[in-house]
């Protein structure tokens, strides 16, 4: 898509339900979509969408190995009552093998070593992945209210790097929309999240960030 043609398509779904927005995405991919996932909080709801408008779509998840007992619980929950297709894709290097060389995870004042941790745990599994599966869209969580990079999106973008058109259907949901779906089709949610690559939530991983194309070189 041009730059014309990415404005006409987010104007035409600025309206649209995500369900909408979503089987617009998959009418686009020529049987090549995935939805990606983190298991975060209100990631039930675009697993929801995702799974209403194609129920075996490949769900990529990177299991990165930190997350808490809660998490996993709640991805096995949604497994199983979703029917998900799940790709799990874990990192060369497990968590006890990271911390027992290198301890503590990094703190949100030390950037270089957030990225390097990022693009070990992170980062490259996620490449695997897609390289893997290979899509032409990929259906993401992404909402404008998460972050001051994601302001700057729309609900149909270009991802540079991983060459496909990324579509996000709950793009314009506040917390409160968000909280409504899930009310409305009785679907779980899960606080207890933590994800030790982002250190803040305001801070991106690199998987929707420039820095991130280039990063997995050289870690560990």
């Amino acid at each position: 898509m041009n730059p014309d043609q990415l404005a006409q398509a987010n104007a035409e779904l600025r309206s649209k339900t995500p369900l909408e927005i979503t089987q617009w995405a998959l009418a686009q991919a020529g049987g090549r979509a995935v939805v990606s996932t983190n298991f975060r909080p209100y990631e039930a709801a675009i697993l929801h969408v995702a799974t209403q408008a194609e129920p075996q779509i490949p769900v990529l998840w990177v299991d990165h190995g930190f997350n808490r007992p809660a998490t996993y619980r709640h991805a096995e929950l949604l497994r199983k009552r979703l029917g998900l297709n799940l790709k799990p894709y874990l990192p060369k290097v497990s968590a006890a093998h990271y911390e027992a060389i290198h301890g503590t995870l990094p703190s949100l004042c030390h950037e270089e070593q957030l990225k390097e941790f990022s693009a070990l745990v992170k980062l490259e599994p996620f490449q695997r992945g897609m390289r893997e599966l290979a899509p032409a869209v990929w259906i993401t969580a992404l909402r404008k209210v998460q972050n001051p990079n994601r302001a700057g999106l729309d609900i149909v973008s270009l991802d540079s790097n991983f060459n496909t058109l990324k579509v996000s259907p709950f793009f314009y949901f506040t917390d409160v929309e968000m909280e409504s779906y899930l009310a409305e089709h009785d679907l779980p949610n899960e606080w207890d999240y933590f994800d030790p690559a982002k250190a803040d939530e305001k801070r991106e991983c690199g998987l929707h960030a420039a820095w991130g194309g280039a990063a997995v070189q050289g870690t560990f």
